[in-house]
């Protein structure tokens, strides 16, 4: 059997913190969601005067950013080339999802949403520094 290292809920709530740090220097409000390497939810967090649906791209965002092992602007950037692979299951191909990489394996990942994509990366940079 070999050892596989996992993302904790302490860890989960570090990169969350640091997420929150930099969206709130930059007065942006955004949900912010963590999951494991298989895509399930550990944290969630919807800051004050996010709007709703924020928090269910995030998720998602996270999710695909964990399935594909990549962040999600590269997904994003296949689909300008090849369009219909926007249409594959589960995914959402748009910027603002990170997976957390440790000793080279995908653990997690970290998706944000609710300003612009690029500013959601930006977010979700700030937390997985959090945890190098």
């Amino acid at each position: 059997m070999r050892h596989k290292s996992c993302l904790a809920a302490a860890d989960a709530q570090k990169i969350v913190a640091a997420c929150k740090v930099e969206a709130e220097k930059n007065k942006w409000n955004v949900s912010i969601a963590v999951v494991d390497e298989g895509g399930f939810l550990i944290h969630l967090e919807r800051m004050d005067g996010a709007v709703g649906q924020s928090a269910a791209i995030a998720t998602l965002k996270a999710q695909t950013a964990a399935a594909a092992r990549t962040p999600t602007k590269a997904l994003e950037d296949v689909v300008k080339e090849r369009p219909a692979t926007a249409a594959f299951p589960g995914r959402l191909a748009v910027q603002g999802g990170l997976p957390i990489l440790y000793q080279g394996e995908c653990v997690g990942a970290v998706g944000v949403s609710g300003v612009k994509s690029f500013e959601d990366e930006q977010i979700a940079a700030a937390g997985l520094r959090a945890i190098k």
